[in-house]
Parts: C-alpha cells; sequence; structure tokens
C-alpha cells in the first residue's frame, strides 16, 4: 500500500508551498489521478517515488516512510518498490532495447531474467524489437518497452506519467488495457497520472487535482 498525508512541496525558498489532497492506493489496486497540465501531477509522481522530497508530509509504501530513507537506501528501495513510466521513455539509445531493460536489474545489482524478458516482450507485442535500438521503434513500440523496462524487476507500485496524452482512441483503449494486465499479472499496484479525461469513467479509485492554490504562511 502507498499512502501520500498532509503532502506539502516547495521547489526554492522563495517559491509558493504546494499542497495536495491525501491518498491511498492498496497493494495490488489501481488509482488515477487527474488534472489539468500545469496542477503539479508530475510534481506529485516524484514526491510518491522519493524523487522529491516533501517539505511536509508524509508519503509511506507498506509502512515504510519514504522520509526515514536517505542516499543509496532510498534509491534502493525506489528501485526496488517502483516501476516509473515516464513521459518521455529516457532510453539509452546505443543499447538495445532489451539492453535498456536489464538496466534496473544492473542498478539494483541482479541478475537479469533474459527469458522472462522476452517473455514480457512477447506479451506486448515486441518482442521481434528486442535486438533492436529505441529510436527505430515507433512511438506505441517506445511506449509499450518502457511498460516493460518498468515491469521487468516485478515492483509493487507502478506509476504511469500520461501514459496515453499522445494517443487515439484505440490506441488509449488498448495501451491501457494491457498496462493493467500486465501490472496484474505482476501484482503491482497501478498510480496512472493524466490530464486525459477519456480514463476517468474507467477508474472508480481517483483523486482529481485542481489548480494548484499556493500555501500562505
Amino acid at each position: 500500500m502507498i499512502t501520500c498525508t498532509d503532502v506539502q512541496f516547495q521547489y526554492h525558498a522563495d517559491s509558493p508551498v504546494l499542497s495536495f489532497p491525501d491518498l491511498e492506493c492498496e497493494n495490488k489496486g489501481q488509482l488515477l489521478l487527474l488534472g489539468d497540465s500545469g496542477c503539479g501531477k508530475t510534481t506529485m509522481l516524484h514526491v510518491m517515488c522519493g524523487i522529491l522530497q516533501p517539505s511536509q508530509g508524509h508519503v509511506a509504501v507498506n509502512g515504510q516512510g519514504l522520509g526515514n530513507l536517505s542516499g543509496r537506501a532510498l534509491d534502493r528501495f525506489r528501485g526496488e518498490h517502483f516501476g516509473i513510466i515516464f513521459q518521455q521513455s529516457h532510453f539509452i539509445q546505443s543499447l538495445s532495447v532489451l539492453e535498456n531493460i536489464a538496466i534496473p536489474h544492473f542498478l539494483l545489482g541482479k541478475p537479469f531474467p533474459d527469458q522472462e524478458a522476452h517473455k514480457l516482450l512477447s506479451a506486448l507485442g515486441i518482442s521481434h524489437k528486442a535486438h533492436d535500438k529505441p529510436n527505430i521503434l515507433s512511438i506505441g513500440e517506445q511506449q509499450r518497452a518502457s511498460i516493460a523496462r518498468a515491469l521487468i524487476h516485478r515492483p509493487s507500485i507502478v506509476l504511469a506519467d500520461e501514459p496515453t496524452s499522445a494517443l487515439d482512441d484505440t490506441s488509449t483503449t488498448a495501451v491501457i488495457r494491457l498496462l493493467e494486465e500486465q501490472c496484474t499479472e505482476a501484482g503491482a499496484a497501478l498510480i496512472v497520472v493524466t490530464h486525459d479525461q477519456r480514463l476517468k469513467s474507467r477508474y472508480k479509485n481517483r483523486v482529481e487535482l485542481m489548480p494548484l492554490s499556493p500555501v500562505t504562511s
């Protein structure tokens, strides 16, 4: 389970303090964070996984407060418990798709499950692209490779930042269903962060982020 309570964040000492709603997502559950551009969705996502530290409030994963971890301990905890699908794929272009997918295991110092990786790529429909460089993949194929990279180390939580923003209706339905199915197969909770109103009716557990109102001291 992941919980966020009384979370506030401030980028700089002279910048506004941003306040976020409380949220909770059960193990193997699904949560939609919905809001327009500029409402702080990506900032909230980064706070949730410990990339950014809140100036106030508490984020916990299965009872472990992220604020109690720092440095290598926080990096390792994030690497073990989170799979992140960013808006931009951030692939290393000199490496193959398969080599990019292996990066989470490399960073954790764990052996890479090659057969499992090929099975996952097959389930995502891109097994034939395993040894290609990312730059020759289509946007949809890159998105599927990003899903594979986020899931291959079997994290407990997958965070997807705008996974359908550039897709038409048919592709949106296909990609989000695939993402849900793969997270269910991996036993991972799924948190989708998006402005895409097409997904609103798909999730009962959802939090709508309003335009941010700075907190005054």
